[in-house]
């Protein structure tokens, strides 16, 4: 499938896994107005993904060039010189984009292999899951600069950490560690180094990809939806996703393999 070309961003293919790059290293791959705009555009073309059951890859790894950052954060010099309505329409573009990777009906895995700190932090958070190098550190620093986080940091951090977590980072803008990160629920693993990294967040890829395309789908729908609902409208959502699930031809496939004891092959639909 052609992705397109973008002037930010690296894409690569590798088995069922989409490796997608913010390709500014000598910014610490900020988020310039041109990196928000080609993620949103390519956040576009990926939402066509599983239409008709086309299943081009399985899953994405979404990472930073280079070593020392996944992405530092919004680019400041460039925020500098915006007003106010120019900077919540620069930070509406990427609420876009975060809501985007969240509907995608693939897992999408941050692979954190530096500084993940402000925007940057927000945009792993829109991730399924985050993993890290043992260097990556974390933070939502804006009270440093007179702001509070624009990109989702508010929302997303203390659904993952806890409210409590969430207003001491936010309120200090401290920064963490990639195993103080792992200790509060931000980060599902810590990785050696960034090699053993991507190796690892592929290997995930790899491991979804033999599971029903629909009930993965179906799973982070429901997953998204229950997100701050009581138990009961919770368990309300979940009804209906096992009830979609049932009826999709996956089903008919897994259990028809566990009853005869057989490998299953989802058709994806």
């Amino acid at each position: 499938m052609d992705f397109g070309d973008y002037e930010s961003l690296l894409i690569e293919q590798r088995g069922n896994a989409l490796i997608l790059t913010v390709n500014r290293p000598r910014a610490m791959n900020a988020l310039a107005a041109q990196v928000v705009e080609d993620l949103h555009r390519l956040t576009g073309v990926l939402a066509t993904l599983g239409e008709g059951g086309n299943w081009p890859v399985r899953g994405i790894v979404l990472t930073g060039a280079g070593d020392k950052s996944f992405v530092a954060g919004a680019d400041i010099v460039e925020m500098n010189s915006m007003g106010a309505d120019a900077a919540a329409a620069y930070a509406r573009r990427m609420h876009d984009v975060t809501l985007r990777l969240e509907s995608l009906p693939v897992p999408v895995i941050a692979a954190v292999n530096g500084f993940a700190l402000g925007g940057g932090c927000e945009l792993a958070m829109a991730c399924d899951f985050l993993y890290a190098g043992a260097g990556a550190s974390f933070a939502q620093p804006e009270v440093n600069l007179g702001l509070v986080p624009g990109f989702g940091g508010s929302v997303r951090l203390q659904q993952r950490v806890g409210i409590g977590a969430a207003r001491e980072l936010i309120y200090t803008g401290r920064r963490i560690k990639a195993v103080e990160a792992e200790r509060l629920g931000l980060v599902n693993r810590v990785f050696e180094d960034n090699e053993s990294l991507l190796a690892g967040a592929l290997a995930t890829i790899e491991e979804i990809a033999s599971k029903s395309p629909t009930a993965v789908a179906n799973a982070k729908t429901a997953i998204n939806e229950i997100a701050g609902l009581n138990v009961v409208d919770g368990l309300g959502v979940e009804l209906e996703s096992f009830r979609k699930a049932f009826g999709t031809q996956d089903s008919v496939v897994g259990r028809s393999a566990f009853v005869a004891k057989t490998a299953p092959d989802f058709p994806g639909r």
